[in-house]
């Protein structure tokens, strides 16, 4: 059995959880549910970054203190996760001992290999981001990430680590390792970046009331994104010596607009407290709305909750991974919704399933007859073959499309065969049985295959086929046999919507 560690990058407490963050757990959490099905012991680390200095003025507003603020947002996020199905096994917080705790040890080894240094900062600074940015990163004088605020000049004594002595062993690093920047459109991106030469950067800012204090110095505090990212290595349990029992991470989740935090600044922080890289990071692109990314200061023409409701949490889950390539970006619209519920979910894989519990009802009083291998079995495991795949290389679009193709050819199989035929010449009762178990196998098999993307469905699904037991790996996929079950009358996973 092979370990998997998997994260998301922790969202910032100053305002609930979006289309956009969604999307990336989600995402994430079809990742984990698929190495689950593989077989693999998965760990699984979602979280808040609750230093932000954005929490401030909302938590002020409110009338609460700074902690009392982000213990009511961390509540409002998992709530969110829990309705989404996320099946995160931890909830990293940066405000928890056990980060400060690994903060402080990372700063530590950091100032005693000689890559911190005092200094003064003058420059660009996006409150949003609370990034540092380059003129050459402004877009019309502004953030890319966000357009709609101005941008402040900043000066300010700090603490700086020396970023700039990272440039050549990452650029080492990235070409004896490719699959560390994924996709490769985000790895050009980073060489790019790398090749041009690195500044240092701030690790500090003046201490206000809200922050880890830098070590050794009480009148500053960790500058919240060198504070966030350690939230990996705190997670399972860093300095402690069990932390290796899960790192380094196989795979860091992230949005495309903070690659250079986790592809630059992150790595080399661990080369410069010797702590080893993480295997993969994987920049997923953006939902937009009329071409524009769903953010929480633009504001959202659509809500998570209302998203969520419109067919339920599981087609929503399905939508996104669908509609949206897990390597680009892609619009969100309500009209794109609905019509790919209906024609994937309502009409293919909703009909099937319906049609089929329907058929082994009427032919053989509810129970799955036994059954030759038929063409649809031969074309089943090759899908398998396409969608491990796909999904070994987190192509997740690809995945389902995979197994919607099977479905496909499920309904096509239906047609062809046509057991409301066969079940007229009794000598063909052999032949109607194959059609029957074939249908009953595929059912089971898309249960197993779209589980990581809609698992109450799923679970749904398998339950109408008679199986009361938990889903099965796919190491069961090949050789399911569902013979002598019996099925319910009729499931209707997904009512056709008029919206």
């Amino acid at each position: 059995m092979s370990r998997f560690y998997i994260t998301t990058a922790i969202d910032y407490s100053n305002g609930d959880p979006h289309l956009g963050h969604a999307f990336e757990k989600i995402g994430a959490d079809a990742i984990a549910r698929y190495r689950r099905l593989r077989g693999d012991e998965v760990h699984f680390v979602i979280g808040m970054d609750e230093h932000s200095q954005t929490i401030l003025q909302p938590a002020a507003e409110a009338g609460l203190s700074p902690q009392a603020w982000v213990d009511r947002m961390a509540s409002v996020f998992s709530e969110a996760w829990e309705g989404l199905r996320i099946s995160h096994d931890d909830f990293i917080r940066t405000t928890e001992e056990r980060h400060v705790r690994a903060v402080v040890e990372m700063v530590e080894r950091t100032k005693q290999a000689g890559y911190i240094f005092e200094g003064t900062y003058e420059g660009y600074y996006c409150e949003r981001c609370e990034t540092f940015k380059q003129e050459k990163d402004l877009a019309d004088g502004r953030c890319p990430e966000h357009p709609d605020r101005e941008i402040a000049w900043t000066k300010e004594d700090n603490y700086f680590f020396k970023l700039s002595a990272f440039r050549d062993p990452l650029l080492k690093h990235i070409d004896e390792h490719p699959e560390f920047v994924q996709p490769e459109i985000r790895r050009n991106e980073i060489r790019n970046v790398l090749e041009e030469g690195l500044q240092d950067i701030s690790v500090s800012r003046p201490q206000r009331e809200w922050g880890v204090p830098f070590p050794g110095d009480p009148d500053h505090a960790v500058y919240v994104w060198y504070d966030a990212l350690i939230n990996y290595l705190s997670a399972v349990g860093f300095p402690e010596k069990h932390h290796g029992d899960w790192w380094p991470a196989q795979l860091h989740v992230i949005g495309k607009g903070i690659t250079r935090h986790h592809c630059i600044i992150w790595p080399a922080m661990l080369l410069a407290a010797g702590v080893e890289l993480p295997k993969t990071v994987w920049a997923h692109g953006y939902i937009n709305w009329e071409g524009r990314k769903l953010s929480k200061s633009a504001g959202a023409p659509v809500t998570l909750t209302s998203a969520s409701e419109r067919h339920g949490p599981d087609p929503l889950r399905y939508f996104l991974l669908r509609e949206v390539p897990w390597n680009g970006d892609a619009d969100f619209t309500w009209q794109r919704f609905d019509d790919r519920y209906n024609a994937d979910l309502a009409n293919d894989l909703g009909n099937l399933a319906n049609r089929t519990l329907a058929m082994i009802h009427k032919y053989r009083d509810g129970v799955v007859p036994s059954g030759e291998q038929s063409d649809l079995d031969r074309r089943a495991q090759k899908t398998l073959a396409d969608y491990r795949e796909v999904m070994d290389g987190y192509l997740l679009h690809q995945g389902i499309a995979a197994a919607m193709e099977l479905a496909g050819a499920a309904n096509v199989f239906i047609e062809e065969k046509a057991p409301w035929k066969l079940t007229k010449e009794p000598s063909r009762s052999a032949e109607l049985d194959t059609v029957l178990a074939g249908l009953a196998r595929t059912l089971a098999r898309l249960a197993l295959l779209l589980s990581p993307f809609m698992p109450g469905k799923s679970s749904e699904l398998w339950q109408a086929l008679g199986r009361q037991d938990e889903l099965s790996q796919l190491a069961a996929y090949p050789e399911l046999d569902l013979a002598g079950g019996h099925v319910q009358r009729q499931a209707v996973l997904f009512p056709r919507s008029e919206s």
